[in-house]
């Protein structure tokens, strides 16, 4: 099994089935049947709706209250822009089953990666075991998403003939690749330039290495946290500088900045206090599917010790579990993922629920592994599926296992 997958997947061009000097994608296949793919999909649907209505309340808020939800205070003005493009133009939920439903761990509305693997390889995978691929058209829907979106912006630009450019570390093989295949989804006129090549000028604009100015920036993979840490050689911010090019419309960003906006953790600790409060700003039938699909989750712990109840401490802005930390119903720290990148982040605090396990083939050896679910939202509707497999905290070390459905 080990050599068929190395063969079967060194035929993918620009494509990273390990990573870290470890097998990244499986070759083995999950199994799901179409009614539980259109419960992950309506789970999908209906839980956007709930985030993207909260975007509305969240840019009205005054920046006190931002600055206490941990959103950096040099980003109050951008995360207020309103784009001519839906909140989040790729977005990706991370689902976890219990209790025969979907429970939202986290959306990553900024910078979600799982792309290429879901709507491309995944269905390479299932033609070759003889499945239906469970995200059966979605590429299509994903190229249909990137063209309308670069289009909008370009329809706003201002300029005759925009330059629009796609941009990730040139180093890091899967945000390179990541990018590249959406900048070939595309098809239109656009670049790739590498992050490190960019270069701003304050108050003018964006460059790419030859001097030449940027218009639109797709920049999939690069999130805004780590943008704003940026400085240059003379310790100029770059970030807060890009993010002003935005602001006064000499540049635009895809995702917008909503997408920012949505990134935050906290803004699920804002969606459960409006629910148990009951608040009108949510319908009867929006508080359901809170009910059915959020977990409790709060800006401090008390709820839970009080309760004596096991929960997760998530840095606000932390992706691939990073900085994660599980506390027993006592309090005591049970488990926390060895990287610690977020320390310095606000931290939300969620209720622990235990990830269901399932049997897969790890280079040919069987392993009982933890898994949770990606479903993605292409401006605001539900579309691919993927599946995660590893430790309790699922992180940049777990594997992606292929999901079809029998024929």
């Amino acid at each position: 099994m080990k050599k068929k997958r190395t063969e079967f997947y060194k035929r993918i061009d620009e494509f990273w089935p390990d990573l870290y000097g470890e097998a990244y994608a499986l070759f083995d296949v999950l199994l799901m049947s179409n009614k539980e793919k259109q419960k992950i999909a309506e789970a999908s649907w209906r839980v956007g709706k709930l985030f993207f209505k909260t975007a509305t309340l969240l840019r009205n808020l005054d920046d006190a209250t931002l600055i206490t939800m941990s959103y950096p205070k040099e980003a109050l003005a951008f995360i207020k822009m309103v784009a001519p493009l839906p909140e989040s133009v790729i977005a990706r939920i991370d689902f976890v089953e219990h209790a025969g439903t979907y429970k939202v761990m986290e959306l990553n509305a900024d910078t979600p990666t799982f792309i290429k693997e879901l709507f491309h390889v995944n269905r390479l995978v299932c033609t070759y075991f003889n499945y239906e691929d469970v995200n059966h058209g979605e590429e299509v829907r994903l190229k249909e998403a990137v063209h309308t979106a670069i289009t909008t912006c370009i329809q706003t630009a201002g300029t005759a003939d925009p330059y629009v450019v796609f941009t990730a570390h040139q180093e890091n093989i899967e945000d390179r690749f990541t990018a590249l295949y959406l900048q070939k989804l595309y098809e239109g006129k656009s670049s790739f330039v590498p992050l490190e090549e960019l270069q701003i000028i304050e108050g003018e604009g964006l460059f790419d290495e030859s001097g030449k100015k940027i218009d639109i920036l797709y920049r999939q993979t690069f999130p805004i946290e780590s943008l704003l840490l940026d400085r240059d050689t003379e310790g100029n911010p770059i970030g807060q500088m890009l993010l002003q090019l935005v602001l006064t419309k000499k540049l635009q960003l895809i995702n917008p900045p909503s997408a920012f906006l949505l990134q935050n953790k906290a803004v699920q600790a804002v969606i459960w206090g409006l629910y148990e409060e009951r608040h009108p700003f949510f319908t009867e039938e929006e508080h359901r599917w809170i009910g059915e699909y959020m977990l409790p989750t709060y800006l401090e712990a008390d709820a839970f010790l009080e309760k004596g109840i096991p929960y997760v401490k998530k840095p606000t802005f932390g992706r691939e579990g990073d900085t994660v930390e599980v506390y027993d119903k006592k309090g005591r720290i049970e488990l926390a993922d060895a990287q610690q990148s977020y320390a310095d982040y606000g931290f939300i605090y969620q209720q622990y629920i235990e990830l269901p396990k399932v049997e897969v083939d790890v280079n040919g050896e069987k392993k009982w592994l933890h898994k949770m679910f990606g479903s993605f939202l292409l401006q605001g509707t539900a579309s691919a599926i993927g599946c995660r497999v590893g430790g309790k905290i699922t992180n940049n070390l777990s594997y992606y296992l292929p999901v079809g459905i029998p024929k």
